[in-house]
């Protein structure tokens, strides 16, 4: 896999050739449904065929790579619903798919601070938190796709403790929380 990087001030971007969509959805803001609203940046888009991801070769999956992207930039609907799309072909069951699980519950809590949910952020933070330390002792290794597994853990920790400002502007992506995911080694370079 031959990319460029891309630094900003949320990490490096992973697939920085990749369009990013016009807005971020938060359900319950006026926000287009980005699928079934006429007027939303993925309507009638073709969805990308999802390779399945592998735990040695996770910098070869692009969707991976493109969710953690989106999470990073503050897009936390849309990288739910890319690990979403990755955990249903992995097996709800796999090691990989607990893993994923754990992305998804991250991202909802991402989410959640949009909406204005603290405790709907406590839940899917602490939920987080308590797959990557079960996916984390299941799998005998300190690292999973590219991700520390206590760094999970402790940014899981800390999204479910922290306040979050309440005027954030509807649809602009924002990252809400002091932490970004940035898997090692970077599948380029």
């Amino acid at each position: 896999m031959t990319t460029t990087t891309t630094t900003t001030t949320t990490g490096v971007r992973l697939l920085p050739n990749a369009e990013l969509p016009p807005y971020t959805y938060i359900p319950g803001s006026g926000t287009p449904h980005p699928i079934r609203d006429p007027r939303g940046h993925s309507h009638n888009q073709k969805s990308r065929p999802v390779k399945p991801l592998d735990a040695d070769s996770w910098a070869d999956n692009r969707n991976y790579l493109l969710a953690v992207d989106l999470f990073n930039l503050g897009y936390y609907w849309e990288a739910h619903e890319e690990w979403e799309r990755l955990w249903r072909v992995c097996g709800p069951d796999s090691l990989v798919g607990r893993f994923l699980k754990g992305l998804v519950k991250l991202s909802a809590a991402g989410v959640k601070v949009r909406e204005n949910s603290i405790h709907g952020v406590r839940r899917h933070a602490a939920s987080a938190g308590e797959v990557f330390a079960d996916v984390a002792a299941d799998s005998g290794s300190d690292r999973f796709c590219g991700l520390e597994f206590t760094a999970l853990q402790f940014a899981a920790d800390r999204a479910a403790q922290l306040s979050y400002r309440k005027d954030l502007p509807v649809g602009v992506p924002l990252r809400v929380f002091p932490f970004v995911l940035q898997p090692e080694p970077l599948p380029f370079g």
